[in-house]
């Protein structure tokens, strides 16, 4: 049976028909750059997420850019933020020509430390701003992180891409936490359009007016520029899109939330531990993610697992053999990238992100798999885990 990592595909045919007649919508209209799909697309997603405001974009690479301009980011500032995570959160950092500050994760939920976060603080000479990652659709923890970032007087922006309605342990939806929220429409994501988009929502209404003019080459009115933006703006037929599967978000999320609590349970019941345990002492050496705090929601952008370093890519082919997908996110923390050799970091600098580096891999969690699917997967990594083939 098989059973890819993510299945689209699956997903459209669940809801072909309103999809379609959206997209009709948008072409009579003719509409296709910002304008009312747009401007209700960013109504909806500020309800959704608890803001006063969205702005929406070209991607949310440029959301993470857009959010650093809005900050009054630029060259020889430093912003703190964690080296497990995509290449964008530093990316955009060092594309303003400031400087990306990495700090460890908490080896339990793969967000960054808190406690990390503040050593690293304290070594800093400009820091600018932090930016922290709800990862694999975890809240973060605001508390000490915003804590930190006031204590600074520096903006907190949260890399939400991966946690399109995630919330913290007090209820509260990514998006909502700090300066700026900043969300990817990248297909594979949760809440995925049919090509790049995304999005940005904060409660400060200067913010968000900066960040529309911004997005359009730093222009108000048109052709009049007091700032120097970008090219980013979201199309109609994107977000026509996203407004569609908006509607079927919560009851998608309820199914990955579903079928991580089976991979749960059926891996707990083999003798696996939870992550952040000791995996050497578990009597299956794999570890499942670590659990929610009461009152949390994590929307499982990804399951990942985690199992011995050299164990790792061989149960990744083993699977591959048995036609599931799996992905390593990810292979290497951006500490350890080329790109960023001239940063001085070096091996052992981050421990536990190097570790998470060596150990972890995500398994299918769309909300479509069958319960055959399930099965399959469960079976196959308790196979090559037991010696079986």
């Amino acid at each position: 049976m098989k059973v890819p990592l993510l299945d689209l595909q699956a997903q459209y045919e669940g809801i072909r028909g309103e999809i379609e007649a959206a997209l009709r919508g948008v072409l009579e209209s003719q509409r296709f750059i910002l304008g009312p799909e747009v401007e209700a697309l960013e109504a909806e997603i500020a309800a959704y997420c608890g803001a006063s405001h969205a702005v929406a974009c070209a991607s949310g690479s440029d959301a993470l850019l857009l959010a650093l301009m809005a900050a009054g980011v630029g060259p020889g500032d430093e912003v703190l933020c964690p080296s497990y995570t995509f290449f964008a959160t530093a990316g955009s950092v060092a594309r303003l020509g400031a400087r990306p500050v990495f700090a460890d994760i908490d080896p339990a939920t793969y967000n960054l430390d808190p406690e990390a976060a503040r050593r690293v603080a304290s070594r800093c000479t400009r820091l600018a701003a932090i930016l922290p990652v709800h990862l694999f659709g975890r809240a973060f923890d605001a508390g000490p992180l915003g804590e930190l970032a006031a204590e600074l007087r520096i903006p907190l922006i949260e890399d939400a891409a991966q946690a399109i309605g995630a919330s913290d342990s007090r209820g509260r939806r990514c998006g909502s936490l700090g300066f700026a929220g900043c969300f990817s429409f990248f297909p594979s994501k949760n809440l995925g359009a049919y090509g790049d988009g995304g999005i940005l929502t904060t409660a400060d209404d200067e913010a968000a007016e900066r960040l529309r003019v911004l997005r359009v080459h730093g222009a108000k009115p048109k052709y009049h520029h007091h700032l120097v933006g970008l090219n980013s703006r979201l199309d109609a037929l994107q977000a026509a899109v996203v407004r569609v599967k908006l509607r079927h978000l919560d009851r998608w999320t309820e199914g990955r939330q579903r079928n991580a609590a089976r991979y749960d349970a059926a891996f707990l019941d083999a003798g696996a531990c939870r992550s952040g345990e000791p995996l050497d002492e578990a009597e299956l050496p794999l570890a499942v993610p670590a659990e929610n705090p009461p009152g949390a929601r994590h929307v499982y952008n990804q399951y990942v697992v985690r199992v011995p370093a050299d164990r790792r890519d061989a149960l990744r082919a083993f699977l591959a053999e048995r036609g599931i997908g799996t992905e390593v996110y990810y292979p290497l923390g951006l500490h350890q990238q080329p790109c960023f050799a001239d940063l001085g970091y070096r091996a052992g600098d981050l421990p536990a992100t190097e570790q998470a580096a060596d150990e972890t891999l995500a398994l299918p969690i769309y909300p479509e798999l069958s319960e055959a699917q399930l099965d399959t997967v469960i079976g196959s990594v308790l196979d090559f885990l037991r010696g079986r083939s």
